[in-house]
């Protein structure tokens, strides 16, 4: 079974729903594969306050459907299915869906995201939304006041630790070894934040609580435990870009965040376009993944434009 169309949008994200959206209106009838996490990582957050235009905050699930609503209202197809492999050689781009249904397209917006990657623990995955964070900027805010800890030794969670302190009145920095990861700049911004203790060679044994976290398990090298007393528990030690159904296709970086030219959303193939966290790995918010979603239709737009495509 072979489908062919004009703009095919893989992911089902605040990028991939605005590119939707923009899509539908320039009339190139756009159709969404949602894939394994239909509304991407913000369907597992619970409130978002820092999206503009909901100024009484709103909840992850429910601004995901207000995204989809909107999209459909233009005309996307949104469908459910996987992308499972590509083919990029030809003018005309070819995936295959769920292994047996081939697409192909005249231009490609790839939205798959990112996935935070966790310690894999029982309780982390759920507490998760109820204490349980892996994003600082995002959730920072819920913790006013309050103590947290924050797991992680690299640059984002040392910048994220940083941006808890301002909030929070302690923030508890559990690293797996002897030393950070951090550049030295970050490190000593850490060390001379006088409310974070970092706490060295030590692992998460266990988060507590039952409906939200009110503590942390520590066990450290020796085999020594310690209870931290905290209501927050940010998770800080990387994200995973879903993007490995294009490997050896698009350009990518060393992690597999696929690389465009900058300003704009364009890849190395010409017609395919990538957005939101699968290409950005430095600020990763729901709005700055919606506007890159909107530069990908753009540039899909005059893409097809300029091939003569209507």
């Amino acid at each position: 079974m072979s489908e062919h169309v004009k703009c095919l949008i893989i992911g089902s994200g605040p990028s991939g729903y605005t590119a939707a959206i923009y899509a539908a209106r320039a009339d190139m009838k756009p159709v969404i594969y949602q894939g394994l996490q239909p509304g991407g990582q913000l369907t597992i957050t619970t409130e978002v306050d820092n999206y503009p235009g909901y100024p009484k905050g709103t909840h992850g699930v429910a601004m995901m459907d207000d995204f989809k609503a909107q999209a459909e209202r233009f005309g996307t197809d949104i469908r459910w299915g996987l992308i499972t492999s590509v083919d990029f050689t030809g003018p005309v781009h070819k995936v295959i869906v769920d292994e047996k249904t081939t697409i192909t397209a005249d231009s490609i917006i790839v939205a798959t995201g990112a996935s935070a990657k966790w310690i894999g623990l029982e309780s982390e995955q759920r507490l998760n939304g109820f204490g349980v964070s892996a994003c600082a900027v995002c959730d920072g805010f819920f913790y006013k006041g309050q103590d947290v800890a924050i797991v992680g030794a690299g640059d984002t969670a040392a910048e994220e630790a940083t941006y808890l302190a301002k909030l929070c009145t302690k923030v508890y920095m559990i690293v797996r070894r002897g030393e950070m990861r951090a550049s030295k700049a970050m490190q000593h911004r850490v060390l001379n934040t006088p409310n974070i203790e970092v706490i060295y060679n030590t692992e998460t044994k266990e988060i507590l609580g039952e409906k939200g976290v009110d503590g942390a398990l520590l066990v450290n090298d020796k085999g020594e435990e310690r209870t931290l007393k905290i209501t927050g528990f940010f998770v800080a030690i990387g994200h995973t870009p879903n993007t490995g159904v294009f490997k050896g296709w698009l350009d990518m970086d060393e992690t597999g965040y696929i690389k465009t030219i900058p300003g704009t959303s364009k890849t190395n193939i010409p017609g395919v376009f990538a957005t939101g966290d699968a290409q950005d790995k430095v600020y990763r918010q729901a709005v700055t993944s919606a506007g890159s979603g909107c530069m990908g239709a753009l540039d899909a737009e005059r893409y097809l434009a300029d091939k003569g495509i209507h």
